[in-house]
């Protein structure tokens, strides 16, 4: 087993959702690796590579970080709390306006891990649209559906008139940042029939999007939205959506508003549609960093620069996408043990990863 979770000394930005370090291959480029594939089997060895994949926990950690949850969490006062949650939009302003496009980097593993992010892309051929190469076709340990290969159907007509109304695959990302998802699909992706949304409860982040050099109208619409607010309206119709994409974004809705959140995001869906999520699980490192005068509610806290954060179990997300009327396709914890080999330090990550699929309606039954 490896050694014991070491939390001191980590700047908060260097491991908000970071995975492994991404060796670059004898061209220059950075290359995913596969997950999976490097198990820790003597630790004496841990410091030899930068992360271990699967890492099962003990009984003893899984208590200590009960424990630890369980001693930091009583919950600021209401009035305190009813504040940081009027200001949510301030704060995140604030974090863009500080960190602009220098936060976090662009997440080169989408595409492994969903490849319904790049539907010309074909698993287990030698190159992809863009020059990124397919490197595996399922990640270890994820289970795949039956006739379930990352791929989404092309959608049918919508009516109307709007973004990206002519379009053939729709792709929406909630939450988007500056950017960090949607730049890689637009350079991952040539088809001329496809058509990306992005939206950001921040309008800094929104404007950082469309300063970028690679924003292209043509291709792309980003709009300021409030996932929490069931009254906003999104720019697209119902059904209209191939995939939507939510990158460590739920977690920072309060815990009240997510039920209605992911129904309505679910009413864009196209039938056979997908639902992408990546999160924080429960007991991440993350987590067991937070003290005393943090906690909002249980497993709910805010950072010190005032944005919130949620940490979730697989079963509290199941029933999330369940009770909007979707089929899960994946729901897995990812438990990673990530190593700072110059500090010597072993850090403990948990994510939870998930696809949900809307169903197709059933045909109509024939009249006699």
């Amino acid at each position: 087993m490896a050694a014991p979770v070491t939390l001191g000394g980590i700047v908060e930005q260097n491991i908000t959702e970071t995975g492994q370090i991404l060796p670059e291959s004898t061209s220059g480029e950075l290359k995913r690796p596969q997950f999976g594939t490097r198990f820790l089997t003597d630790p004496r060895h841990v410091f030899q590579h930068n992360a271990w994949d699967n890492v099962e926990w003990t009984e003893e950690q899984e208590a200590a970080a009960k424990k630890k949850v369980q001693e930091n969490s009583q919950p600021l006062p209401q009035e305190k709390q009813e504040d940081f949650d009027c200001r949510a939009n301030e704060y995140w302003n604030e974090f863009y306006t500080i960190h602009e496009n220098r936060f976090f980097k662009d997440r080169h593993w989408l595409f492994t891990e969903f490849p319904e992010l790049a539907p010309q892309c074909r698993l287990n051929q030698d190159s992809c649209i863009g020059d990124h190469r397919a490197e595996d076709s399922e990640p270890h340990g994820l289970e795949q559906s039956p006739g379930q290969t990352g791929e989404v159907a092309p959608l049918d007509p919508v009516d109307g008139d709007f973004p990206g109304s002519s379009a053939m695959y729709r792709i929406l990302e909630v939450g988007c940042g500056v950017g960090n998802t949607v730049f890689p699909i637009l350079k991952t992706n040539n088809d001329p029939g496809l058509f990306v949304y992005c939206c950001d409860f921040s309008s800094t982040a929104v404007e950082l999007v469309k300063a970028n050099s690679e924003y292209d109208p043509g291709r792309c619409y980003a709009f300021v939205h409030d996932l929490g607010d069931e009254g906003a309206i999104y720019p697209v119709p119902d059904a209209s959506m191939g995939v939507i994409v939510l990158i460590f974004v739920l977690s920072a809705l309060h815990p009240d508003k997510m039920q209605a959140s992911i129904s309505r995001l679910a009413r864009l869906l196209k039938p056979g549609g997908v639902l992408l999520l990546r999160d924080y699980g429960r007991y991440d490192m993350a987590q067991l960093r937070f003290k005393k005068g943090r906690c909002l509610s249980d497993n709910f806290y805010v950072r010190g620069d005032g944005t919130r954060v949620y940490f979730f179990t697989q079963d509290e997300l199941h029933d999330y996408f369940s009770e909007a009327g979707l089929e899960k396709v994946q729901n897995m914890v990812d438990r990673r043990l990530q190593v700072n080999r110059g500090k010597q330090l072993t850090m403990y990550r948990v994510w939870i990863q998930c696809k949900y699929r809307k169903p197709h309606t059933q045909p109509p039954e024939t009249q006699e």
